[in-house]
C-alpha cells in the first residue's frame, strides 16, 4: 500500500438531492462515494447538505432557501468548492457559482479531475484529455471568469487550465486531433492484440476499488499499483499468467463506477476492447461493502452497454476477511432478518443458487482461498481452450491430477 504524505486538501462541501427515484438510504449512500471521490481527487469534505425536491431545479439544482444555506456556510468556513452528486447544466453551473462565489464541481467533473490524476502514459492521457475538452466545450461561455478566479485544485487540472482563451473554435479542432490520435493508437493496440497469438484472454472487471489490481498481483506475481483510492489503475496491465503449466492473458482494466460520464465510456474505449474481446470474465466484487449488489448491477449494466454481458463469468467475490454482518439477538422478537444480517456461508448459498459454480469467495490481500480460485480458473480457461484447439487437449489434464508444486494456502 503507498501512502501520501504533506496533501493540503482542499475545503469542500458536498450536495446532493433525495427524489422520487432516490431515496433517504439511496442518497447516503450516493454521498458517501462522492466523499470518498472527493477524497481522492485532494478534498477535505466539511460537511453534507442534501434536499427532498422531485426533480432538480432547472436553474439553481436545489432550492432558493437550500442555495441561501449553503451560501451562509461557505462564507461562514471559507470554503473553496462545493461539489454536486449529479452533473449539472452549464446554465445551473453558472448560477450556483454567481450564488455561493465558489468552484462549483459536479460528479461528472469530479471523476474526469481524478482520471486527469491517475492517467500515468500518454496514451491514457489523451484520452482524459479528449473527455475533458467534451465536457468543456458546451460550458465555455460562463467558464473562463470561473478559471481566471480560482486556478487549480479539484476540477481544475487538464486543458482548463492552461488554455483560458480559448475558443469553441480551438476546442473543437483540438478535439477532432485528439479523436485522430487516439483512433491512431487504437489500431495499434488492435494490431498488438491480434500479436498475442493463440492464448484465451482473461479480464478483470469490477466496480472501482474492489481489489483488482491486488488479485492480479497475488496470482500473476506482478507489481500492479495498489492503493485505497478510486480509481488507482487507469491503464490496462497485461500479463501473461500460467496456472500448472496451461498459460493464458490476463488483463486489470479501468474499475467502474455508477454514473459513468458518457465521454469517458467513449474516450476509454480502447481500454474496454480488454473486456470486449476476453473469452472470459472474473467479475470481481467487495463482498465487504454493504451495497455490493448494487455495485454488481452498475458493472452488468456497463458490460451491457459495451455488448459483452453474455461473456462467461467468474465472479469473484473478494474481501472475505472484511465482511461483517449484523447480528440480531435471540429474544429479539421486532427486527426483520435481511441480507445486512446474512452470514458469509448464506451468501455463498445465495450466489450458489444464482450462478451454480461460477463464483468463488476469496481474499487477495490475505490470500485465502486462492487455491481454489486458481482451480476454478485453471478449469474454465481449459475448457476454453480445448474448445478452441481439441487437438492439444492431452496438454492440459484436470488440475487435481498434479502433484507437484502445489502453492500453499
Amino acid at each position: 500500500m503507498i501512502e501520501e504524505t504533506n496533501i493540503e486538501y482542499e475545503r469542500t462541501v458536498l450536495i446532493g438531492l433525495i427524489t422520487q427515484y432516490q431515496d433517504a438510504d439511496k442518497s447516503k449512500e450516493y454521498m458517501d462515494e462522492l466523499e470518498f471521490l472527493a477524497y481522492t481527487a485532494g478534498g477535505e469534505v466539511y460537511t453534507r447538505f442534501t434536499q427532498k425536491l422531485e426533480r432538480p431545479d432547472p436553474k439553481t439544482f436545489l432550492g432558493s432557501g437550500k442555495i441561501d444555506e449553503i451560501r451562509a456556510y461557505v462564507e461562514q468556513h471559507e470554503i473553496g468548492t462545493a461539489i454536486f452528486d449529479d452533473e449539472l447544466s452549464p446554465a445551473q453551473q453558472k448560477n450556483i457559482e454567481k450564488i455561493l462565489k465558489c468552484k462549483i464541481v459536479d460528479r461528472t467533473n469530479l471523476i474526469l479531475d481524478i482520471f486527469a490524476q491517475r492517467a500515468q502514459t500518454s496514451y491514457s492521457r489523451t484520452q482524459v484529455e479528449l473527455a475533458q475538452y467534451e465536457y468543456l466545450l458546451p460550458r465555455l461561455a460562463g467558464m473562463w471568469t470561473h478559471l481566471e478566479r480560482q486556478r487549480g485544485g479539484i476540477g481544475m487540472r487538464g486543458p482548463g487550465e492552461t488554455e483560458i482563451e480559448t475558443d469553441r473554435r480551438i476546442v473543437r479542432d483540438r478535439i477532432s486531433l485528439l479523436k485522430k490520435k487516439i483512433e491512431k493508437i487504437d489500431k495499434q493496440q488492435e494490431v498488438q492484440r491480434g500479436n498475442r497469438g493463440a492464448l484465451i484472454r482473461v479480464a478483470l472487471v469490477g466496480y472501482t476499488n474492489v481489489g483488482k489490481s491486488t488479485l492480479m498481483n497475488a496470482i500473476s506475481k506482478s507489481d500492479v499499483f495498489v492503493q485505497n483510492k478510486l480509481f488507482a489503475t487507469l491503464d490496462t496491465t497485461v500479463r501473461k499468467v500460467v496456472i500448472k503449466n496451461l498459460p493464458f492473458l490476463l488483463s486489470d482494466t479501468v474499475g467502474f463506477i455508477r454514473k459513468l460520464p458518457t465521454q469517458l465510456v467513449e474516450s476509454f474505449k480502447s481500454t474496454l476492447d480488454e473486456v470486449r474481446e476476453a473469452d472470459l470474465l472474473l467479475h470481481v466484487v467487495d463482498i465487504s461493502h454493504p451495497e455490493f449488489e448494487d455495485h454488481i448491477a452498475s458493472v452488468n449494466q456497463i458490460l451491457d452497454e459495451i455488448k459483452s454481458s453474455d461473456k462467461p463469468t467468474l465472479m469473484v467475490f473478494n474481501k472475505i476477511d472484511a465482511y461483517e454482518h449484523k447480528t440480531i439477538e435471540e429474544d429479539d422478537l421486532v427486527t426483520e432478518r435481511t441480507t445486512e444480517h446474512y452470514t458469509l456461508k448464506e451468501w455463498e448459498r445465495t450466489w450458489m443458487n444464482r450462478v451454480g459454480d461460477d463464483a468463488i469467495f476469496i481474499s487477495a490481500l490475505k490470500k485465502k482461498s486462492l487455491k481454489d480460485f486458481k482451480r476454478k480458473v485453471y478449469e474454465r480457461v481449459r475448457e476454453l481452450h480445448v474448445t478452441r484447439f481439441p487437438y492439444n487437449n492431452f496438454l492440459y489434464p484436470d488440475y487435481d491430477t498434479y502433484t507437484e508444486g502445489e502453492e500453499e494456502e
